[in-house]
């Protein structure tokens, strides 16, 4: 029996916890890659809406692509996939396209005709906005990844998943993956100083944890929460300022994921924290969890376990 590079075939969905950093989502792309990634895939599919971190995480998977718009504007033209030349000798093994920005200069049959060309020659190619080209293309991505409040890996067959369900989940819950975002910005900036400069990040379904290690962190929670409670009630602009920074109000504050955010602060619902510091004993580790979101339980000291089964 000859083989078809089809080893992965058994793998069908996958889910992860959306980091908000530019580094954690670099190192996530690295991390499924190794784990999920073929290099008999020739049509990698990314869903998610703009802000959402398909840009880092793509860099992660794929290091050195050059992306044909990133984050700062810089667009290549000619579109690389739109210029394949018949030998294709010189030309990228990898082509990276956005279609939600791409069809406002070119027709979308013309971009799922190159795509397809671009398999038919041996190349890869890596869709942002893949479920607007799919119903054109007639045929799925080799792995498919959605990018919400999770990121779900999918290697889809004829049976599913199609893009435009992995669209559905991820667009929904985005919104609690950017208050979460924005609560988690506002304790940083109501922290003591001592404590800001040593915590660090981690993450829970619908929420966030600022973790500490060595000892627990000198703080009050309940007057942290009231301060936080009270910057969303006042309604705080919030706007990108560079990739590591991110203004609240009139406050800047350092931040390697600047687009992941509500507008404003008053767009973070029933934000609250849990009014106990939690020790991980496997990582020996101090944590501060704080959660968003209307209709979300496991609030109590007794059901701190089954905050990511809500």
């Amino acid at each position: 029996m000859s083989y078809s590079g089809r080893m992965q075939n058994e793998h069908y969905y996958s889910v992860f916890f959306a980091p908000r950093g530019r580094d954690r989502m670099y190192d996530l792309g690295m991390q499924i890659a190794q784990l999920y990634l073929s290099p008999f895939d020739k049509l990698i599919g990314i869903i998610g809406e703009a802000g959402s971190g398909k840009s880092m995480l793509i860099k992660g998977m794929f290091p050195g692509l050059e992306l044909t718009n990133d984050d700062n504007g810089i667009n290549m033209r000619p579109l690389p996939i739109l210029d394949q030349s018949e030998d294709g000798y010189f030309r990228a093994h990898t082509y990276h396209l956005d279609i939600r920005f791409e069809s406002a200069f070119t027709q979308i049959g013309t971009l799922a005709d190159a795509i397809r060309q671009a398999i038919s020659n041996g190349k890869r190619v890596v869709v942002e906005h893949f479920e607007m080209i799919y119903p054109l293309l007639g045929f799925n991505a080799n792995l498919m990844i959605g990018v919400g409040d999770e990121i779900i890996v999918s290697r889809p067959t004829i049976f599913g998943p199609l893009p435009s369900e992995l669209h559905d989940k991820v667009s929904v819950s985005i919104r609690y993956r950017r208050m979460a975002h924005t609560a988690e910005d506002l304790c940083e900036i109501f922290l003591p100083r001592a404590e800001y400069d040593r915590c660090f990040h981690r993450d829970i379904k619908h929420g966030f944890l600022l973790a500490f290690e060595e000892r627990p962190p000198k703080v009050d929670l309940d007057e942290l929460e009231l301060k936080v409670s009270t910057a969303i009630a006042s309604d705080l602009p919030i706007s990108y300022v560079d990739d590591g920074h991110v203004r609240i109000g009139d406050i800047v504050h350092p931040c390697t994921g600047p687009r992941t955010h509500v507008s404003s602060t008053g767009k973070v619902e029933e934000f609250r924290l849990l009014h106990r510091i939690v020790y991980d004993p496997i990582e020996r580790q101090y944590l501060i969890a704080g959660r968003v979101g209307p209709g979300i339980g496991g609030e109590s000291i007794d059901d701190v376990n089954d905050f990511n089964l809500d």
